[in-house]
């Protein structure tokens, strides 16, 4: 039988394991249930594993049986299982059973695909003339949990650097049902943060003359920023920085002594990330010394450009459009301002990292609720095919000629 057929004989057991993952959601880079759920599903494959130390992670080895030798490659295959902290309402009959926590960016669907890849090629270890390494990471959300897996020798886990590394990430909206999305080169934005806190003086709201009011500052620094990012960077690397957090006061006429916002900043190279890390400070002390208050910047750079390797996404395109058809495949012109930690990878072992829409039966893509709300909802019904894209992947990679 083909990939795709056997694949779609898992569908069954990868929408059980992603309902009952779904169900019990883990935040950050301990997720002790969900590792023991992907043990018990890698137990009876023929695996070297091994658990991280500084974070619930699970490796697998599966040995190819067509090579031998020191210099046999390595692909490496990769999928994220931590939820996030959304209470959700979706609807879903399987929603979440833990209070304020959700898998609402569709790491579930992408363990359960991987788990399905690892039965699949284990079916066809004689085949492949090299290794196989299923990287299940947590923390992704914010965590850097691919970083973790690779200070503890994820990319080596086979014996050696791996050759190629492919991940994959599913959509609620955005891309039509079943549309697998790749993009050469720069695919993800970086993703900075911006912790900023304003030290002024408190009073009393009827005389701000006698204080020095910390709001208006902030007020006028989230307005010069959205400025700065107009006037002193191009338009065609493009930056985005958006307020998600401001806090100030306790009643309306108390001026506060202080008042504090976060943000989260996404640049498209690395020079305007660079530049951001200067230019944002220095507007804000200016302001600061304007109002004769003080001010603290913490500018933390987080996960860098996710930048696809043109060979390994021209083969991977090669894959989707032999396997699916080319209407099955959008090739992005532009990147997408998410951000991703498999750009760790990435960073070291030539590879791709791929789209696949899965907007739930009667959504409109256009307008469904994305990634991250707590009203999205993913179709199952793409496990098979994100399965059997995982499997061609290694396969095409690894399989003696």
């Amino acid at each position: 039988m083909s990939v795709r057929a056997d694949a779609q004989q898992l569908q069954g057991d990868m929408q059980g394991f992603r309902r009952a993952m779904h169900q019990e959601p883990e935040i950050g880079l301990e997720l002790p249930r969900t590792q023991e759920r992907v043990l018990n599903s890698l137990s009876d494959l023929p695996l070297d594993i091994s658990l991280g130390t500084d974070c619930s992670s699970v490796t697998a080895v599966l040995r190819g049986e067509a090579g031998d030798g020191p210099d046999r490659p390595a692909v490496l295959l990769r999928a994220d299982m931590d939820a996030l902290p959304v209470q959700e309402r979706s609807g879903a009959d399987f929603t979440s059973r833990i209070d304020g926590a959700m898998h609402a960016c569709g790491h579930d669907l992408h363990t359960a695909m991987l788990l399905g890849s690892a039965e699949l090629l284990a079916d066809r270890r004689h085949q492949l003339a090299g290794d196989v390494v299923f990287m299940f990471q947590p923390g992704e959300e914010g965590y850097d949990g691919a970083s973790v897996m690779v200070r503890e020798g994820v990319l080596e886990a086979s014996g050696r650097k791996a050759d190629a590394a492919f991940g994959m990430h599913v959509f609620s909206a955005l891309e039509p049902h079943g549309t697998f999305a790749t993009k050469r080169e720069v695919m993800m934005s970086a993703s900075d943060g911006l912790f900023v806190t304003v030290l002024g003086a408190g009073g009393h709201g009827s005389a701000p003359h006698l204080a020095k009011d910390p709001v208006t500052a902030v007020a006028e620094m989230i307005t010069a920023l959205q400025v700065m990012i107009t006037r002193q960077f191009n338009m065609f690397d493009p930056v985005v920085l958006t307020v998600g957090r401001l806090e100030a006061g306790t009643k309306r006429n108390v001026i506060p002594e202080t008042a504090s916002f976060d943000a989260t900043v996404r640049t498209f190279s690395a020079a305007a990330q660079e530049k951001m890390m200067t230019a944002v400070p220095q507007l804000l002390k200016g302001i600061a010394a304007a109002h004769g208050i003080e001010v603290d910047v913490d500018y933390r750079t987080e996960y860098p450009l996710t930048i696809t390797d043109v060979d390994e996404t021209t083969r991977a395109e090669n894959v989707i459009d032999e396997l699916f058809g080319e209407d099955r495949h959008s090739r992005w012109a532009t990147p997408l301002s998410g951000s991703e930690d498999f750009s760790r990878v990435l960073n070291e072992v030539p590879g791709s990292f791929i789209g696949l829409g899965a907007t739930a039966p009667g959504e409109d893509h256009m307008s469904a609720p994305f990634n991250h709300s707590p009203y999205a909802t993913f179709d199952d019904a793409v496990l098979s095919d994100g399965a059997a894209l995982y499997t061609e992947l290694a396969l095409n990679r690894l399989t003696a000629k």
